[in-house]
């Protein structure tokens, strides 16, 4: 971090004591339409100062939230979501490093959510090593505010997928691009789960609470890496598909070479799909399935299966200059998001668990270019507990905006 800083600093200095605006420029995005969701780590917009080596940038997210459940309101809430910063570096034509730090909520959580080294072999293999966003589903990967419509992420990224979910660790991954297609594969082995998984505030099965573990980032909790692998493949004219799989052991089974439990299992298989239709609508949908091993002595509210996923459909209805700007865009988009925690019947009776939760998510939003929008969302959801009671609903009402910088 304190790097970071001095660069900033540094680049400062050398703006101001220049006069030459010219000598500032956008570093080059790939502006091809045959991109996968793997290629939006670098494909964002950097700013970069005369033939210094390193370029910045980052994005933000501000918004409004006025919610009602069941009748009982908070009120209404000012938020800073996030502010990213990116740095990368071509330290060789072939080798580039790229970091990604988040400020969420002021600076109530601060993560490194991306610091890796890529080393270019070949363009079938090519070696990454650092810190790794794991490639679960397509959310992950391409998680930046201003890309999006809907102020929150999917339920399903961030309650039961663990959502911008990154490891220390290598591995390895390439792309071929064929006239009809484009596919491409990663694979890595890093620093996996820990017990928090069932071990935590929200007393059921939650992968998101192995985020809360610092030290995974320092050391494996158990010894035992996590596999990560995710095939892509988008077809021209009809859009990417991606199958993914994430897995390892989660609890510590021994210590100081003393065995007291099996190793147990934490995998998740996820699917991920998006395309452009001929109207210009835009369909971007995810689902992903989690199998943990619970031990029997846990009681039947933590889930050892769970599944979830969400589907977003965008249109725009207006896309020319307005007011100012070259570029601009009015759309509107909706969002349908389902997660179950706890997919199974009960022992004793034979009952669904419920534990779940639905919502739609209608939205508009005007987009002063692609990397700038400003949206409103209207927020509607049903959450069961665990014995399937008459569920609770929020009512929500979000302004807010989002931009690259």
């Amino acid at each position: 971090m304190k790097n970071i800083l001095i660069i900033f600093s540094l680049l400062a200095l050398n703006l101001n004591s220049q006069s030459d605006s010219s000598k500032i420029k956008r570093a080059p995005t790939d502006t091809s339409k045959m991109l996968l969701n793997m290629d939006a780590v670098y494909n964002r917009p950097f700013l970069q100062y005369g033939k210094i080596p390193v370029a910045l940038g980052g994005y933000m997210e501000a918004n409004t939230n006025y919610a009602v459940t069941d009748g009982i309101t908070e009120g209404l809430s000012f938020q800073m979501r996030r502010m990213t910063l990116f740095v990368s570096s071509s330290i060789h034509r072939k080798i580039k490093f790229l970091s990604e730090i988040e400020f969420e909520d002021g600076t109530k959580e601060i993560n490194i959510e991306f610091a890796a080294l890529d080393f270019q072999l070949h363009h079938l293999v090519n070696f990454r090593g650092g810190i790794i966003m794991n490639p679960i589903g397509g959310f992950n990967q391409n998680h930046d505010g201003p890309r999006w419509e809907f102020i929150d992420r999917p339920i399903s990224a961030t309650q039961l997928l663990p959502a911008t979910f990154s490891n220390v660790g290598f591995g390895f991954y390439g792309k071929t691009y064929q006239p009809k297609y484009v596919w491409a594969y990663e694979l890595y082995l890093t620093n996996g789960w820990n017990d928090r998984i069932i071990g935590n505030s929200q007393n059921k099965t939650y992968l998101p609470a192995t985020k809360l573990d610092p030290e995974r980032f320092e050391e494996s909790f158990n010894g035992v890496p996590m596999t990560n692998a995710k095939t892509s493949l988008r077809f021209k004219g009809i859009g990417e598909i991606g199958l993914s799989y994430m897995g390892g052991v989660y609890n510590k089974f021994q210590d100081d070479g003393l065995t007291f439990d099996k190793k147990r299992r934490a995998d998740v298989f996820a699917v991920d799909f998006n395309t452009s239709l001929r109207t210009k609508t835009n369909i971007t949908a995810e689902f992903a399935w989690t199998f943990i091993d619970v031990p029997d002595t846990y009681t039947q509210q933590y889930g050892k299966k769970q599944h979830g996923g969400f589907i977003d459909i965008v249109q725009p209805l207006i896309k020319r200059p307005m007011f100012g700007f070259e570029k601009a865009s009015f759309n509107i988009a909706m969002r349908a998001e389902y997660v179950d925690w706890n997919v199974g019947t009960f022992n004793e009776t034979g009952g669904n668990i419920a534990d779940d939760i639905f919502s739609i998510v209608p939205a508009i939003s005007f987009r002063t270019s692609s990397q700038t929008v400003i949206r409103l969302n209207y927020r509607y959801q049903w959450q069961k507990d665990l014995l399937g009671n008459p569920a609770s609903r929020t009512a929500a009402i979000q302004f807010g905006i989002s931009s690259y910088f």
